[in-house]
């Protein structure tokens, strides 16, 4: 197989990319990460010494892609399909990667901070931190509820790039913060994006791992 995509059905973040892979019916392999694992773990740093997951492996062209969003843009490049992640139009191409940084940077990271600080021991969390992240991610979905009222879709009426980043900011945030009540748009988009069988297939995949997810 020509891509293997290196990641964890779990991780939000995989999702994205996940979406993307879906929706064209991309044809990939999966090395399923485990990071705990030394040996997973020292394989992956050698090939993305960084060790962020997820990465795409292209054997064909002899290229390694790290970071979501380069991923998105490189199956977009190489590998299209019938769903352009992009627009040509460069002003429409501006706003897609504007949210696809809105929903990444301001929503999923933030998100992130509150789920990874549950998992500290005691006497090692950060409250003060924890606060400031979910003003900010409110204050992101407050911008996000407003740019989608009467929009399909995260940046217009085609599901590109920031849906992607959308669907897996979305429904974690949701978990955190539940969307109902002070942000209807973004549950009613994340209604939508559930809906769509690409990231229903993600949803299903991840399923099993769910229970690993940290609560209060």
């Amino acid at each position: 197989m020509t891509l293997v995509f290196h990641g964890h059905p779990l991780s939000s973040f995989c999702w994205k990319v996940l979406i993307a892979l879906y929706e064209n019916e991309t044809p990939f392999e999966i090395n399923q990460l485990d990071l705990g694992d030394p040996a997973s773990r020292d394989a992956f740093a050698a090939l993305w010494p960084v060790a962020k997951m997820p990465v795409l492996e292209d054997k064909a062209r002899g290229a390694v892609i790290p970071e979501t969003s380069i991923i998105i843009e490189y199956l977009d490049l190489h590998y299209p399909g019938p769903v352009r992640f992009i627009p040509e139009e460069p002003e429409a191409a501006r706003k897609v990667r504007l949210w696809d940084r809105i929903y990444d940077g301001y929503v999923q990271m933030p998100m992130q901070k509150v789920v990874l600080d549950r998992i500290r021991p005691e006497g090692a969390r950060d409250p003060f931190g924890v606060e400031e992240a979910r003003a900010l991610m409110a204050t992101a979905l407050d911008m996000v509820d407003r740019e989608i009222e009467g929009r399909t879709w995260a940046a217009g009426e085609e599901f590109t790039l920031a849906d992607c980043a959308a669907a897996p900011a979305l429904f974690y945030a949701d978990r955190v913060s539940p969307l109902a009540g002070a942000h209807p748009n973004a549950l009613a988009l994340l209604q939508r994006l559930k809906a769509r069988p690409s990231f229903a297939r993600v949803l299903a995949e991840a399923e099993p791992y769910f229970q690993y997810f940290p609560s209060e």
